[in-house]
């Protein structure tokens, strides 16, 4: 079984095309939430991956303000902004399937389970070995996917939990022993803020135990038009040539 990791699509449809033309044969898709927020295209990503076959996806923070479901208050200014415009701009029908997506964490099988933020708390940040070890203490499965910081990272717990990588270049493989956990993000595809503009994702190999972490280049130039031509914050734009 092989799946396509996908996480923080944030509305970039170049982004988000890209990394489906680059990722080769798989059997499913695993979707991390945040497929809105920050950029110009919701109802076309959303669109889009409705379509896909065989997909698990969970929300994000920015899909329940999108879809009002929770509130902006914990939003900085310019994710204030671009949700604003986001949720006036998502058809009833997108809205109301991003507002029935269900929250994480999901079991997929005997491997792997997916969360946004945290397997404890779907909205809490994973940024360091202290809060990797609280999240490790809350998994189900020897594989825990999650996503919300948009930083590649991989951690790896036996005796002792310890930060492999981090993950850079194009592709970053990781073995999954038996009998150790692991805590990955594979960054993400629409709002990489590693300090590498390609779009981040995901390829698991369950059979093999493997797991690669690929970057592709996508039409930067052309998503950042699309956010200035919406009345977006045109600094929206300019991150995404520098990654961050």
């Amino acid at each position: 079984m092989k799946y396509l990791v996908v996480s923080d699509v944030h509305a970039n449809l170049e982004a988000l095309e890209a990394t489906l033309a680059s990722a080769g044969p798989h059997d499913g898709v695993l979707i991390l939430g945040d497929l809105v927020g920050y950029g110009a295209d919701p109802n076309a990503v959303i669109d889009r991956i409705r379509g896909l076959r065989h997909a698990t996806i969970i929300r994000g923070n920015h899909d329940k303000v999108g879809a009002g479901i929770d509130d902006v208050e914990a939003f900085n200014h310019l994710a204030k902004h671009a949700i604003t415009w986001t949720a006036a701009e998502l058809t009833p029908a997108n809205r109301s399937w991003l507002a029935a997506l269900p929250a994480g964490p999901q079991n997929i099988d005997s491997l792997v389970e997916i969360c946004h933020g945290s397997p404890f708390d779907e909205d809490v940040y994973i940024f360091d070995d202290l809060d990797a070890r609280r999240a490790l203490l809350a998994t189900d499965r020897p594989l825990c996917l999650f996503g919300h910081t948009h930083v590649p990272a991989v951690y790896r717990f036996d005796t002792d939990l310890r930060s492999v990588g981090p993950p850079r270049g194009e592709t970053f493989r990781i073995s999954l022993d038996p009998g150790v956990k692991y805590l990955v993000n594979c960054g993400a595809v629409g709002q990489p803020r590693d300090g590498d503009p390609r779009a981040a994702f995901g390829m698991l190999d369950v059979d093999k135990r493997a797991l690669v972490v690929t970057r592709v280049a996508y039409d930067v130039a052309a998503a950042q038009a699309k956010i200035i031509a919406a009345g977006l914050p045109e600094v929206l734009a300019q991150r995404l040539a520098i990654g961050r």
